[in-house]
């Protein structure tokens, strides 16, 4: 007699070790919920209640994004510097666009260099605007 590969299959065989393994998984199905269901104890809705204390009736504090900033100008940076200027003058708000049109990531930035930015260098604009800094490829021709 040959013996089977696994000892505990060479006893009965296959379908007695499909049914042992797989009577308790089909009977915890039996006992599940069905979809949709909510089971468990209900939690009693919470209220809040909060007191905001009124100082003034002047008007409110400047946020980051109604400050005016100037933009600097970026062009011939490499992309981290680039990054870093804007950052320095208050500017967190980057989108990276590939020059050449590429669709490709920036992912190591001193590996590019910037060829344009939006808005322009200069200009006057709150600081949460959204700066747009495009760039190619120093091994782009």
């Amino acid at each position: 007699m040959r013996l089977a590969r696994y000892p505990y299959m060479a006893y009965r065989g296959r379908k007695l070790f499909a049914v042992v393994l797989l009577a308790p998984v089909l009977a915890a199905c039996a006992h599940a919920a069905p979809p949709g269901s909510v089971t468990g104890t209900p939690i009693a809705p919470a209220t809040v209640t909060a007191t905001i204390p009124v100082t003034g009736t002047g008007p409110a504090p400047a946020t980051q994004a109604d400050t005016l900033a100037t933009v600097p100008d970026v062009s011939g940076m490499n992309h981290q510097q680039a990054q870093d200027a804007m950052q320095a003058a208050g500017f967190y708000n980057l989108r990276e666009v590939d020059g050449k049109g590429l669709g490709r990531l920036l992912i190591v930035d001193r590996n590019w260099v910037q060829t344009g930015q939006t808005p322009a260098a200069g200009s006057r604009v709150p600081a949460g605007t959204v700066v747009t800094l495009t760039a190619v490829k120093y091994t782009d021709n």
